[in-house]
Formats: structure tokens, sequence, C-alpha cells
């Protein structure tokens, strides 16, 4: 999610130089042909000259956004997270939730765009997949996915989902919703119910 939030903020688009398919020198004997390596949503978007601007929850004037921290959550007092980005945490624990909104400048095809929705989490070392859903969320298109990761050395549990919402028209506006829930996957028991908390707290709707 970090490196989403990276790329939708920076001052450029991402190099797609290793994902731009190279024009084959002419022989005799046609050259093999390797598949593209499926795009993060984010840079998917940024593929279809879509900017992203990141907009904090308490700045969202025509959407809701809602995050709810459970006892013994809170805000850290710092993070390296982006500027606007929601952070709660457990103290002493893995255990942290994200949520990071991006206005949307530009034309692209939603359905598609989910379609990419998940390739951050799928791309995680040693990935296994729990459980997904393209339903809608909030009565907005989204994709979830649900599963668990290897990283620096610890074994991690991750529940994503991104939603699409849009204002009505005349002023039509989309945004780009990403929330997260990880902890270490030796506490997915203990944590359980805060998490189950969190996922039903998080909510985007129209002001």
């Amino acid at each position: 999610m970090l490196a989403m939030t990276v790329a939708a903020c920076g001052s450029a688009p991402p190099d797609y130089s290793s994902v731009w398919s190279t024009p084959a020198t002419t022989t005799t004997t046609a050259a093999p042909t390797t598949p593209e390596k499926p795009l993060p949503i984010v840079e998917f978007l940024y593929g279809h000259q879509v900017v992203g601007e990141q907009v904090p929850l308490d700045k969202l004037t025509d959407i809701r956004v809602t995050l709810v921290p459970p006892p013994g959550w809170a805000k850290p007092a710092t993070s390296n997270f982006s500027p606007g980005t929601e952070v709660i945490a457990k103290k002493d624990t893995d255990s942290m939730a994200t949520v990071i909104v991006l206005k949307l400048s530009g034309n692209f095809d939603v359905g598609e765009a989910l379609q990419h929705a998940n390739v951050d989490a799928e791309a995680s070392k040693n990935f296994t997949k729990l459980n997904a859903s393209t339903a809608d969320f909030d009565g907005f298109p989204s994709s979830m996915i649900e599963g668990s990761y290897d990283t620096a050395g610890k074994r991690l549990h991750t529940y994503r989902r991104v939603v699409i919402p849009a204002t009505p028209a005349p002023a039509f506006q989309r945004y780009l919703v990403l929330f997260s829930v990880t902890t270490a996957a030796d506490q997915t028991v203990a944590e359980a119910g805060d998490v189950e908390a969190i996922i039903r707290s998080f909510s985007v709707a129209l002001k």
C-alpha cells in the first residue's frame, strides 16, 4: 500500500520502460513472447493519464470515509506513510490499519482498473490468498483480497480493499480509496475481534 501511495503522489508518473514492449528484430524464426507483468492499480491509472491527488479524510468535501479505532488502537505520533494517510495501530504489535484516498483526474474504465486492484498483494513474497471478492462495497465498485505473506522475516496477515466511489453529475468526481488491515499471522486469532471491528467500521459514503 505504501508503494502505491508513493507512486500516486510523486511529481512524475512511474517509469514504465520495464513493461513497454520492444519491437523484435526480423528473423526467420518467431521470437517467444513473454506476458507483460500486471500493473498495480495506481500504475495502471497513470498509464491511462489519470492523476491522483491524496486527500486527508478530514479534508474530503463530497465523500465521507470512516475508520474507527477499537480500544487499544490509536494514531501513531509519527509514521512513514505519505502525508494525509489515515493510520491506526496497536502499540507494541505489528497490527496496523491504513486508509488512503486519492482524488482522481482523468477518464478510465472502472471494471478494468479493478482487475489490477490486487496485483500488489498477490506480488508479495509467498502470498497465500485466503479470500477475495469483487462485490460492490457501500454501493460503489470495489475489490477485496485477504491473505498472508512474508516480509522482513515475519509472516503477516492482510485484508485489503479498493473502492472507487464517484459523486453524481453534474459535479462528477471519482476517488480511489485504499484500505488495509495487517497483523502478525501468529496473532490473527488473538487480534480477530479488533480486526473485525475495524473492517466493520470502515465505510465510504457520499456527503
